[in-house]
């Protein structure tokens, strides 16, 4: 593939404390879409692909029901994003998402897991320039001339289309989301998506060597463990 992107899908989690984190990390994503543009995932198209993503996450029926529950009950917590940018080990380039309800004590947990690994945070725009934000939609295929046209015709803005080891994999910017689904889905009504997410994808990659090696996995483990941190992505080449 001519690009390096990662699954939204966190790794198979191999203790009682992650599942939870990555219960607790979609039953507030969950939360956070449901209470932004409604909770009947047929409407809200959004909050339909990530309950597809939790439930392929094996995330437990009661997370998802609970989540939508809270967010049609009008109260709750106020949630917001939040973004950060920094250079990790070996000078490679991390994005941290987020979301938060008090972004001082997020900011500081981030920072700290920048700071115990040799790394530097800086400020917001100092990395993302060097990464495309991008609708990313994979599925088993091997004609991607025929998906891009009909993605054409759909009139979506596609950025690119490419096709490796059965796999057809969409590319287009974060904004044709929801349109570049839709024609999908339009066209292919039994389609399933491998990854259906918006992402940022780097424009180069970094080699990572040496000691720098475990010093960014601890990064990216510690990261992992902040509540607020949703998501993270980085241009390590390992």
């Amino acid at each position: 593939m001519g690009r390096a992107f990662q699954n939204r899908k966190d790794s198979i989690a191999k203790t009682a404390t992650q599942k939870s984190r990555v219960y607790s990390k979609y039953g507030r994503e969950i939360y956070v879409v449901a209470k932004q543009g409604g909770a009947d995932p047929d409407a809200n198209l959004a909050l339909r692909s990530l309950m597809d993503r939790a439930k392929k996450d094996q995330v437990p029926a009661h997370v998802i029901s609970k989540a939508l529950d809270k967010a049609q009950g009008g109260g709750g917590e106020d949630y917001s994003a939040a973004r950060y940018e920094g250079f990790g080990p070996g000078n490679c380039m991390v994005i941290v998402e987020c979301l938060t309800d008090n972004n001082n004590r997020t900011y500081t947990d981030v920072r700290n897991c920048f700071t115990k690994t040799k790394s530097n945070i800086g400020a917001q725009g100092s990395v993302s320039h060097m990464f495309d934000h991008c609708a990313i939609f994979a599925f088993a295929g091997d004609d991607e001339d025929a998906v891009l046209e009909l993605l054409m015709e759909a009139d979506v803005d596609v950025t690119d289309v490419e096709q490796e080891d059965g796999v057809v994999t969409v590319f287009a910017p974060h904004t044709e989301y929801a349109k570049t689904r839709q024609a999908l889905l339009a066209a292919m009504p039994d389609v399933d998506f491998q990854t259906d997410d918006i992402q940022w994808v780097p424009q180069n990659m970094t080699a990572v060597t040496g000691d720098d090696v475990p010093m960014l996995e601890k990064l990216l483990d510690m990261l992992e463990d902040v509540d607020d941190v949703q998501k993270v992505y980085h241009n390590a080449e390992f």
